[in-house]
Order: structure tokens, then sequence, then C-alpha cells
């Protein structure tokens, strides 16, 4: 079920599902909160210092697994970067370009 969602997102940039939104983690904004749905590092034309392998086993190692609660809590002033999350008990910074291979099902806002 994930992986459809992953895929329909990956179709559509915010794909809404009736659960909520599922989004990559760098599009997100403070406020937001949801669930991890998918760690997958992917080859990006910008260069994250590491090879895709370590970058994804580090992610894992920080938390960022399948069904972690989080939720964002503040930007950097420049270019809106590193972002701030809480990622079940403890908090995390990250360069946005690394939170692009976090997906995420951002909960649906209270109508």
């Amino acid at each position: 079920m994930h992986d459809m969602l992953v895929e329909a997102a990956e179709a559509a940039p915010a794909a809404t599902t009736s659960n909520g939104r599922v989004v990559r983690l760098s599009t997100a904004r403070p406020g937001d909160a949801g669930v991890i749905l998918e760690v997958r590092a992917e080859s990006h034309p910008r260069d994250h210092g590491v090879d895709v392998a370590e970058l994804e086993r580090r992610l894992l190692e920080f938390g960022f697994v399948e069904g972690a609660k989080l939720q964002v809590l503040h930007e950097g002033a420049i270019r809106h970067d590193p972002i701030a999350v809480r990622l079940d008990d403890m908090r995390v910074a990250l360069r946005r370009r690394d939170a692009e291979d976090v997906w995420v099902l951002l909960d649906r806002p209270a109508e």
C-alpha cells in the first residue's frame, strides 16, 4: 500500500489521499506533521557528499524509518535550510536535499 501511495506522489508533486497528502519531506513546512512512508535514496543531480546507499543508511540510522511519526519544527533562515524535525521522541536537523529521499504522509488538516 505504501508503495502505491509513493508512486502516486511521484506522478503528482503532492498526491492527496483520503488520509492526507503524500510528499517528500523536503517540501514540508513548519507545523506539518505526519508519518514516514518510505526512505528511498535516489541519484540526484545535486551531490549529497556520499553515495546514495550511504545516505539511505544514515537516514535509517537517524530514525527515519517507515511508520515513524514526525513534525517539522523549524527551518533555517537562508533558503529555508536546514530543517528541524521531531522524529518520534527526538529532534533531528537535516539538509533539504537529504530530506528529498524521505516520503511522508502528512496528516489532513482539521476541517
